[in-house]
């Protein structure tokens, strides 16, 4: 599907069926009514286990692994690694700053949002999770590498069903229909094509940046995971459960890296 084509499209390509995994878990919703809290503090956390894995595996090593073939010394390609992570995690951070959202269950982040309605502060907080995800499997592509892509593009599709039926479920929650909790959890998971656009057009047009968009995408996706994921599933005396589905969720990307990257 991938052979042949060039950068952009691989990574529109990828992070749009990636995507589609939330649509898949979406369906769910005509299915079920409500989930236990238990039940989705696992799903959450097996979804970061899988962005942890995917972070390391598939972004910081072949980021250093790229800077040490540009800089030819080991410890410049961290640095520079080191640096593009910071600055995702920045620019995360400063964007949760200045964009109203809230979560399900830590409720209203960033400035004063009461006069937006509730569900489009959901939808933003929906997506700053989703466009790091689509620009990490953008970036997977770079430097002609299908295999790192593909894998991420799996990992994250995979991570994507159970945030797909978490979402659905919860719009139910606030008296949403079955019919709008599925549409708008189909139209978050648009977003990761647009940051899987992003990501690899960044790479096509300067692959010497390679090593920074790298560590960019993964420092936003470690941001998501530490300041909202952890938070969300450890505040209902389920961490225990919460770790070993993270554990799990990072096995299997660390399985799929290994044998497809």
């Amino acid at each position: 599907m991938f052979e042949g084509l060039n950068i952009v499209w691989q990574g529109s390509i990828a992070s749009f069926l990636a995507g589609m995994g939330t649509s898949l878990g979406a369906l769910g919703v005509f299915l079920v009514r409500t989930l236990s809290i238990r039940l989705q503090d696992a799903l959450l956390s097996a979804a970061a286990g899988v962005m942890l894995a995917a972070s390391f595996f598939s972004l910081l090593l072949p980021g250093i692994e790229y800077g040490e073939a540009l800089t030819g010394h080991t410890w410049i390609a961290a640095l520079i690694v080191i640096a593009g992570l910071s600055m995702g995690a920045v620019t995360l951070y400063i964007i949760h700053q200045r964009l109203p959202h809230e979560h399900f269950m830590l409720g209203r982040e960033g400035p004063e949002g009461a006069h937006i309605r509730r569900i489009w502060l959901f939808i933003v907080a929906i997506t700053l999770h989703n466009f790091p995800e689509g620009m990490a499997v953008g970036v997977g592509f770079g430097g002609g590498n299908t295999g790192n892509g593909i894998a991420l593009a799996i990992g994250i599709g995979l991570q994507n069903i159970p945030e797909g039926l978490a979402v659905a479920v919860s719009l139910l929650g606030i008296q949403y229909s079955r019919l709008q909790a599925f549409s708008i959890a189909v139209l978050t998971g648009l977003v990761e094509p647009i940051g899987g656009i992003f990501g690899a057009a960044m790479v096509w047009l300067a692959e010497p940046i390679m090593p920074w968009t790298l560590g960019f995408a993964a420092g936003a996706m470690l941001f998501i995971i530490s300041d909202e994921i952890i938070p969300e599933t450890h505040n209902n005396r389920n961490k225990t459960l919460a770790t070993f589905s993270l554990l799990g969720g990072f096995s299997v990307m660390m399985f799929l890296d290994a044998t497809l990257g």
